[in-house]
Protein backbone atom coordinates (compact mmCIF):
# COMPACT_ATOMS: atom_id res chain seq x y z
CA UNK A 1 0.00 0.00 0.00
CA UNK A 2 1.17 3.40 -0.91
CA UNK A 3 1.59 6.42 1.49
CA UNK A 4 0.31 9.80 -0.04
CA UNK A 5 2.63 12.51 0.59
CA UNK A 6 2.52 16.09 -0.43
CA UNK A 7 5.74 18.55 -0.76
CA UNK A 8 5.19 22.05 -0.36
CA UNK A 9 8.72 24.08 -1.34
CA UNK A 10 9.90 21.02 -3.98
CA UNK A 11 11.69 23.17 -5.92
CA UNK A 12 14.06 23.97 -3.06
CA UNK A 13 17.18 22.22 -1.62
CA UNK A 14 14.69 20.49 1.18
CA UNK A 15 12.07 19.79 -1.28
CA UNK A 16 14.81 17.96 -4.05
CA UNK A 17 16.24 16.01 -1.03
CA UNK A 18 12.65 14.56 -0.15
CA UNK A 19 12.54 14.31 -4.05
CA UNK A 20 15.39 12.11 -4.03
CA UNK A 21 14.98 9.91 -1.06
CA UNK A 22 11.08 9.21 -2.18
CA UNK A 23 12.50 8.60 -6.07
CA UNK A 24 14.95 5.66 -4.75
CA UNK A 25 11.66 3.92 -3.50
CA UNK A 26 9.10 4.84 -5.93
CA UNK A 27 6.46 1.87 -5.24
CA UNK A 28 5.88 3.15 -2.14
CA UNK A 29 4.87 6.65 -2.17
CA UNK A 30 2.11 8.42 -4.01
CA UNK A 31 2.37 11.90 -4.75
CA UNK A 32 -0.57 13.84 -4.11
CA UNK A 33 0.73 17.57 -4.32
CA UNK A 34 3.95 19.56 -5.36
CA UNK A 35 4.84 23.25 -5.13
CA UNK A 36 7.53 25.76 -6.00
CA UNK A 37 8.15 29.62 -5.78
CA UNK A 38 9.16 30.47 -9.35
CA UNK A 39 10.93 27.55 -11.03
CA UNK A 40 7.83 26.66 -13.42
CA UNK A 41 10.20 24.30 -15.17
CA UNK A 42 11.55 22.43 -12.70
CA UNK A 43 8.36 22.03 -11.06
CA UNK A 44 6.57 21.33 -14.12
CA UNK A 45 9.21 18.31 -14.63
CA UNK A 46 8.96 17.07 -11.03
CA UNK A 47 5.15 17.11 -11.21
CA UNK A 48 5.32 14.82 -14.43
CA UNK A 49 8.03 12.36 -12.90
CA UNK A 50 6.60 11.40 -9.91
CA UNK A 51 2.65 11.36 -11.26
CA UNK A 52 1.88 14.40 -9.33
CA UNK A 53 -2.08 15.47 -9.10
CA UNK A 54 -1.35 19.13 -8.44
CA UNK A 55 0.96 21.35 -8.59
CA UNK A 56 0.99 25.08 -7.18
CA UNK A 57 3.43 27.66 -7.99
CA UNK A 58 3.52 30.62 -5.41
CA UNK A 59 3.01 33.26 -8.12
CA UNK A 60 0.11 33.40 -9.23
CA UNK A 61 1.39 35.64 -12.83
CA UNK A 62 3.43 32.41 -13.50
CA UNK A 63 0.30 30.00 -13.40
CA UNK A 64 -0.02 30.03 -17.25
CA UNK A 65 3.26 29.13 -17.80
CA UNK A 66 2.64 26.35 -15.34
CA UNK A 67 -0.69 25.19 -16.90
CA UNK A 68 1.08 24.99 -20.14
CA UNK A 69 4.49 23.21 -19.39
CA UNK A 70 2.20 20.68 -17.78
CA UNK A 71 -0.35 20.83 -20.88
CA UNK A 72 -1.52 16.81 -21.77
CA UNK A 73 -0.36 15.28 -18.69
CA UNK A 74 -3.18 15.81 -16.87
CA UNK A 75 -2.13 17.07 -13.55
CA UNK A 76 -3.48 20.14 -12.00
CA UNK A 77 -2.15 23.28 -12.32
CA UNK A 78 -2.88 25.74 -9.70
CA UNK A 79 -1.40 29.28 -7.91
CA UNK A 80 -0.83 31.71 -5.07
CA UNK A 81 -1.19 31.22 -1.56
CA UNK A 82 -4.97 30.27 -1.38
CA UNK A 83 -4.26 27.26 -4.21
CA UNK A 84 -1.29 26.70 -1.30
CA UNK A 85 -3.65 26.28 1.44
CA UNK A 86 -6.35 24.15 -0.69
CA UNK A 87 -3.69 22.15 -1.89
CA UNK A 88 -2.47 20.99 1.98
CA UNK A 89 -6.47 20.47 2.56
CA UNK A 90 -5.94 17.47 0.31
CA UNK A 91 -5.90 13.88 2.24
CA UNK A 92 -2.28 13.31 2.73
CA UNK A 93 -0.58 10.93 5.15
CA UNK A 94 3.04 12.48 5.17
CA UNK A 95 3.94 16.39 4.34
CA UNK A 96 6.46 18.11 3.79
CA UNK A 97 6.67 21.73 4.69
CA UNK A 98 10.05 23.42 3.29
CA UNK A 99 8.60 26.74 2.43
CA UNK A 100 10.62 29.50 3.52
CA UNK A 101 9.05 32.30 5.28
CA UNK A 102 5.60 32.73 6.75
CA UNK A 103 3.93 31.39 3.78
CA UNK A 104 4.40 28.40 5.11
CA UNK A 105 2.42 28.91 7.99
CA UNK A 106 -1.22 28.44 6.34
CA UNK A 107 -0.29 25.14 4.70
CA UNK A 108 1.48 23.82 7.38
CA UNK A 109 -1.89 24.78 9.46
CA UNK A 110 -4.11 22.80 6.60
CA UNK A 111 -1.95 19.77 6.47
CA UNK A 112 -2.11 19.25 10.60
CA UNK A 113 -6.29 19.75 10.18
CA UNK A 114 -6.04 16.73 8.21
CA UNK A 115 -4.41 14.37 10.94
CA UNK A 116 -1.40 14.20 8.45
CA UNK A 117 1.77 13.77 9.48
CA UNK A 118 3.83 17.22 9.38
CA UNK A 119 7.41 16.85 8.45
CA UNK A 120 8.40 20.51 9.36
CA UNK A 121 11.64 22.28 7.80
CA UNK A 122 9.92 25.71 7.75
CA UNK A 123 10.94 26.88 11.50
CA UNK A 124 9.01 30.42 10.61
CA UNK A 125 6.19 28.59 11.25
CA UNK A 126 7.05 27.71 14.82
CA UNK A 127 8.66 30.84 15.68
CA UNK A 128 5.74 32.86 14.71
CA UNK A 129 3.18 30.93 15.72
CA UNK A 130 4.69 28.03 18.02
CA UNK A 131 1.23 27.69 20.39
CA UNK A 132 -1.20 27.46 17.05
CA UNK A 133 0.50 25.18 15.17
CA UNK A 134 0.93 22.76 18.48
CA UNK A 135 -2.68 23.28 19.26
CA UNK A 136 -3.76 22.45 15.72
CA UNK A 137 -1.80 19.12 15.82
CA UNK A 138 -3.00 17.76 19.32
CA UNK A 139 -7.08 19.00 18.00
CA UNK A 140 -6.42 17.01 14.80
CA UNK A 141 -4.58 14.19 16.37
CA UNK A 142 -1.43 15.08 13.78
CA UNK A 143 2.00 14.68 14.07
CA UNK A 144 4.86 17.08 13.72
CA UNK A 145 8.26 15.85 13.44
CA UNK A 146 10.85 18.44 13.24
CA UNK A 147 13.25 18.48 9.47
CA UNK A 148 16.03 21.05 10.74
CA UNK A 149 19.15 18.70 11.46
CA UNK A 150 18.98 20.56 14.73
CA UNK A 151 16.33 19.99 15.51
CA UNK A 152 16.21 16.72 14.19
CA UNK A 153 19.12 15.82 16.04
CA UNK A 154 17.41 16.65 19.50
CA UNK A 155 14.68 15.11 19.01
CA UNK A 156 16.64 11.63 18.00
CA UNK A 157 18.46 11.97 21.12
CA UNK A 158 15.59 12.41 23.24
CA UNK A 159 13.81 9.20 21.71
CA UNK A 160 13.23 6.91 24.96
CA UNK A 161 14.66 9.50 27.50
CA UNK A 162 12.36 11.14 30.01
CA UNK A 163 12.20 14.84 28.54
CA UNK A 164 11.69 16.00 32.34
CA UNK A 165 15.41 14.82 33.26
CA UNK A 166 17.08 17.05 30.29
CA UNK A 167 19.07 19.68 32.05
CA UNK A 168 20.40 21.73 28.54
CA UNK A 169 20.05 21.34 25.04
CA UNK A 170 22.74 22.96 22.87
CA UNK A 171 22.46 22.85 19.29
CA UNK A 172 25.36 23.67 16.62
CA UNK A 173 26.50 26.58 14.21
CA UNK A 174 28.60 26.70 11.70
CA UNK A 175 29.90 30.13 12.19
CA UNK A 176 29.45 30.98 8.14
CA UNK A 177 31.79 32.36 5.74
CA UNK A 178 32.06 35.54 8.41
CA UNK A 179 33.47 33.19 12.08
CA UNK A 180 36.67 34.91 12.28
CA UNK A 181 36.34 38.62 10.60
CA UNK A 182 36.53 41.24 13.11
CA UNK A 183 33.14 43.09 13.69
CA UNK A 184 34.45 46.06 11.85
CA UNK A 185 34.96 44.12 8.65
CA UNK A 186 31.18 42.99 8.77
CA UNK A 187 29.49 46.35 7.93
CA UNK A 188 30.91 46.06 4.78
CA UNK A 189 30.37 42.20 4.46
CA UNK A 190 28.95 41.68 0.21
CA UNK A 191 26.31 39.64 -0.88
CA UNK A 192 28.77 37.32 -2.47
CA UNK A 193 30.35 36.90 0.55
CA UNK A 194 27.69 36.36 2.45
CA UNK A 195 26.80 33.14 0.22
CA UNK A 196 29.89 31.65 0.62
CA UNK A 197 29.12 29.19 3.00
CA UNK A 198 31.75 26.93 3.85
CA UNK A 199 29.77 23.97 4.76
CA UNK A 200 25.79 23.75 3.06
CA UNK A 201 24.57 24.21 0.01
CA UNK A 202 21.58 25.76 0.36
CA UNK A 203 19.51 28.49 -1.08
CA UNK A 204 20.21 32.30 -1.19
CA UNK A 205 17.78 33.44 1.94
CA UNK A 206 19.11 30.48 3.97
CA UNK A 207 22.83 30.91 3.21
CA UNK A 208 22.72 34.66 4.18
CA UNK A 209 20.45 34.04 7.43
CA UNK A 210 23.52 31.42 7.95
CA UNK A 211 25.76 33.85 7.71
CA UNK A 212 24.06 36.26 9.92
CA UNK A 213 23.42 33.66 12.18
CA UNK A 214 19.70 34.93 11.68
CA UNK A 215 18.76 31.14 11.10
CA UNK A 216 20.09 30.21 13.87
CA UNK A 217 18.25 32.72 16.50
CA UNK A 218 15.17 31.16 14.38
CA UNK A 219 16.00 27.89 15.74
CA UNK A 220 16.71 28.96 19.05
CA UNK A 221 13.11 30.02 19.52
CA UNK A 222 12.02 27.23 17.61
CA UNK A 223 13.92 24.93 20.45
CA UNK A 224 11.49 26.45 22.82
CA UNK A 225 8.17 25.96 21.19
CA UNK A 226 8.82 22.85 20.07
CA UNK A 227 10.65 20.92 22.59
CA UNK A 228 8.90 23.24 25.40
CA UNK A 229 12.46 23.79 26.96
CA UNK A 230 12.98 27.41 28.57
CA UNK A 231 15.24 30.01 27.16
CA UNK A 232 17.77 29.14 29.95
CA UNK A 233 18.44 25.65 29.40
CA UNK A 234 19.08 26.18 25.35
CA UNK A 235 22.93 27.22 24.80
CA UNK A 236 24.34 27.81 21.23
CA UNK A 237 28.01 26.22 20.10
CA UNK A 238 29.82 27.50 17.36
CA UNK A 239 31.07 24.20 15.54
CA UNK A 240 32.78 24.39 12.61
CA UNK A 241 32.90 20.92 11.25
CA UNK A 242 29.03 20.96 10.86
CA UNK A 243 29.14 17.17 12.24
CA UNK A 244 27.58 17.30 15.77
CA UNK A 245 24.45 18.68 15.12
CA UNK A 246 23.13 19.10 18.69
CA UNK A 247 23.72 17.64 22.14
CA UNK A 248 21.11 17.37 24.93
CA UNK A 249 22.51 17.31 28.67
CA UNK A 250 20.88 15.41 30.86
CA UNK A 251 20.73 16.66 34.85
CA UNK A 252 23.38 12.95 35.57
CA UNK A 253 25.64 15.18 33.24
CA UNK A 254 25.43 12.59 30.29
CA UNK A 255 25.24 14.23 26.68
CA UNK A 256 24.03 12.77 24.01
CA UNK A 257 25.23 14.02 20.35
CA UNK A 258 23.57 13.77 17.44
CA UNK A 259 27.13 13.27 14.60
CA UNK A 260 26.46 13.08 10.57
CA UNK A 261 28.10 14.33 7.59
CA UNK A 262 26.39 17.74 6.53
CA UNK A 263 23.63 16.22 4.10
CA UNK A 264 19.61 17.06 4.97
CA UNK A 265 18.51 13.83 3.38
CA UNK A 266 19.87 12.55 7.19
CA UNK A 267 16.97 14.58 8.60
CA UNK A 268 14.75 14.23 5.77
CA UNK A 269 14.84 10.31 5.44
CA UNK A 270 14.33 10.04 9.51
CA UNK A 271 10.99 12.12 9.15
CA UNK A 272 10.23 10.23 6.27
CA UNK A 273 10.65 7.01 7.80
CA UNK A 274 9.49 7.59 11.34
CA UNK A 275 9.50 5.62 13.72
CA UNK A 276 11.39 2.80 11.89
CA UNK A 277 14.94 3.62 10.36
CA UNK A 278 15.65 2.79 7.04
CA UNK A 279 18.85 3.01 5.24
CA UNK A 280 19.69 6.47 3.52
CA UNK A 281 22.70 7.18 0.25
CA UNK A 282 24.09 9.36 2.97
CA UNK A 283 28.15 9.34 3.40
CA UNK A 284 28.95 7.52 6.52
CA UNK A 285 31.58 9.01 9.27
CA UNK A 286 34.94 8.34 9.12
CA UNK A 287 35.87 9.99 12.66
CA UNK A 288 40.04 8.62 12.66
CA UNK A 289 40.03 10.73 9.09
CA UNK A 290 38.18 13.52 10.65
CA UNK A 291 40.61 13.93 13.80
CA UNK A 292 39.22 16.59 15.89
CA UNK A 293 36.20 18.25 16.72
CA UNK A 294 36.21 22.32 17.48
CA UNK A 295 33.88 24.10 19.99
CA UNK A 296 33.69 27.76 20.91
CA UNK A 297 31.20 30.27 21.90
CA UNK A 298 29.49 32.62 19.32
CA UNK A 299 30.58 36.05 19.58
CA UNK A 300 27.65 38.06 19.94
CA UNK A 301 28.52 41.09 18.86
CA UNK A 302 29.99 39.64 15.43
CA UNK A 303 26.06 38.24 15.39
CA UNK A 304 23.89 40.05 17.59
CA UNK A 305 21.07 37.91 15.95
CA UNK A 306 21.18 35.86 19.20
CA UNK A 307 20.70 38.26 21.64
CA UNK A 308 17.98 39.17 19.96
CA UNK A 309 16.39 35.84 19.63
CA UNK A 310 16.29 35.53 23.40
CA UNK A 311 14.85 39.14 23.83
CA UNK A 312 11.92 37.26 21.91
CA UNK A 313 11.64 34.54 23.94
CA UNK A 314 11.65 36.80 26.96
CA UNK A 315 8.92 39.33 25.26
CA UNK A 316 6.97 36.18 23.91
CA UNK A 317 3.02 37.47 22.37
CA UNK A 318 3.76 38.54 18.74
CA UNK A 319 7.14 38.85 19.35
CA UNK A 320 8.60 36.24 17.48
CA UNK A 321 6.23 36.59 14.56
CA UNK A 322 7.72 40.36 14.67
CA UNK A 323 10.86 39.28 14.83
CA UNK A 324 10.38 37.09 12.01
CA UNK A 325 8.78 39.57 9.61
CA UNK A 326 11.24 41.73 10.63
CA UNK A 327 14.44 39.67 9.79
CA UNK A 328 12.66 38.64 6.37
CA UNK A 329 12.02 42.20 4.94
CA UNK A 330 15.49 43.46 6.51
CA UNK A 331 16.78 40.60 4.55
CA UNK A 332 15.46 41.98 1.61
CA UNK A 333 16.92 44.98 1.80
CA UNK A 334 20.19 43.67 1.67
CA UNK A 335 19.66 41.40 -0.74
CA UNK A 336 18.52 44.75 -2.80
CA UNK A 337 21.56 46.47 -1.61
CA UNK A 338 19.63 48.99 0.46
CA UNK A 339 21.15 48.20 3.68
CA UNK A 340 24.54 46.61 4.74
CA UNK A 341 24.93 43.28 6.70
CA UNK A 342 25.38 44.47 10.25
CA UNK A 343 22.01 46.99 9.79
CA UNK A 344 19.67 43.80 9.26
CA UNK A 345 20.20 43.11 13.17
CA UNK A 346 19.40 47.03 13.26
CA UNK A 347 16.20 47.20 11.40
CA UNK A 348 14.86 44.04 13.25
CA UNK A 349 15.99 45.62 16.90
CA UNK A 350 14.54 49.08 16.56
CA UNK A 351 11.19 47.03 15.38
CA UNK A 352 10.53 45.23 18.29
CA UNK A 353 11.98 47.53 20.60
CA UNK A 354 8.86 49.89 18.14
CA UNK A 355 6.04 47.25 18.75
CA UNK A 356 7.23 46.15 22.04
CA UNK A 357 6.77 50.35 23.30
CA UNK A 358 3.18 50.42 21.37
CA UNK A 359 1.86 47.10 22.91
CA UNK A 360 1.49 45.57 19.75
CA UNK A 361 2.84 42.33 20.98
CA UNK A 362 0.90 41.50 23.57
CA UNK A 363 -1.46 38.65 23.17
CA UNK A 364 -3.83 35.28 24.45
CA UNK A 365 -1.01 32.30 25.20
CA UNK A 366 -2.42 31.12 21.43
CA UNK A 367 -2.97 33.66 19.63
CA UNK A 368 -5.22 33.03 16.08
CA UNK A 369 -3.70 32.82 13.01
CA UNK A 370 -5.60 36.80 11.80
CA UNK A 371 -3.20 38.37 15.01
CA UNK A 372 -0.14 36.50 13.92
CA UNK A 373 -0.50 37.77 9.95
CA UNK A 374 -1.61 41.10 11.44
CA UNK A 375 1.66 41.28 13.45
CA UNK A 376 3.73 40.18 10.23
CA UNK A 377 2.40 42.90 8.18
CA UNK A 378 3.02 45.79 10.87
CA UNK A 379 6.35 44.14 11.46
CA UNK A 380 6.81 44.53 8.02
CA UNK A 381 5.85 48.25 7.53
CA UNK A 382 7.64 49.27 10.22
CA UNK A 383 11.10 47.58 9.13
CA UNK A 384 10.81 48.96 6.01
CA UNK A 385 10.27 52.94 7.55
CA UNK A 386 13.63 51.55 9.71
CA UNK A 387 15.56 51.12 6.68
CA UNK A 388 14.60 54.42 5.12
CA UNK A 389 15.70 56.09 8.01
CA UNK A 390 19.03 53.82 7.64
CA UNK A 391 19.03 54.68 4.09
CA UNK A 392 18.56 58.73 4.44
CA UNK A 393 21.30 59.01 7.18
CA UNK A 394 23.55 57.79 4.64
Amino acid sequence: MTRRVSIFGATGSIGQNTLDLIRRRREEFSVVALSGGRNVARLAADAREFGAELAVVADPALHAALKAALAGSGIEAAAGAEALVEAAARPAEWVMSAIVGIAGLAPGLAALEQGATLALANKESLVTAGPLLLAGAARHGATILPVDSEHSAIFQALVGEDVSAVERVIITASGGPFRDWPVSRLARASLEQALNHPNWKMGQRITIDSASMFNKALEVIETKEFFGFSPEQIEVLVHPESLVHALVGFRDGALMAHLGVADMRHAIGYALNWPRRRELPVERLDLARIGRLRFEPPDEARFPALRLAREVMATGGLAGAAFNAAKERALDGFIAGRIGFMDMARVVEAVLETLEASGALRADAVPPLDMVVRADHLARRQADAAMARLENAD
